[in-house]
């Protein structure tokens, strides 16, 4: 199988509640850019948090990389492409690149986070439904 096919693309638009005074996106909405990001990479194979979490799963992040290169401003359309770094175990990693419309890229990152069984409240290998819809 091949990871590196693992990937999502999404749009969205800076609304203007995440820009500073100058009308650049202030630095910390990043990490929620890729929190849509990787929610939408689940959802492309028909899993979302709601479901994870109902099934006992937390997915905490414990590691949060950002390498800034362009500023984002206010009514730009970003692109947020998301991409599996490998097979998930009892993390799962994600790359994340961010371009503007003119398809400069603007942000590059990586997020790591941990499976943990809820009722333990330790961490536990990825579901099982998961690793399923990988090896399709």
């Amino acid at each position: 199988m091949s990871v590196e096919l693992k990937k999502n693309e999404y749009k969205l638009r800076v609304r203007y509640g995440e820009t500073d005074q100058m009308g650049v996106v202030y630095y910390g909405n990043y990490a929620q850019y890729f929190e849509v990001g990787r929610t939408e990479w689940l959802r492309d194979f028909g899993i979302t948090y709601k479901q994870m979490e109902a099934d006992g799963f937390l997915l905490p992040v414990i590691s949060l990389k950002v390498k800034y290169i362009k500023s984002a401003r206010y009514d730009d359309v970003l692109t947020v492409k998301t991409s599996l770094v490998k097979i998930p175990s009892v993390t799962i990693e994600f790359n994340y690149e961010i371009y503007n419309e003119a398809g400069e890229i603007l942000v590059e990152g990586n997020t790591v986070l941990a499976f943990i069984d809820v009722n333990r409240n330790r961490p536990t290998r990825c579901p099982s439904y998961l690793l399923d819809e990988l090896q399709d």
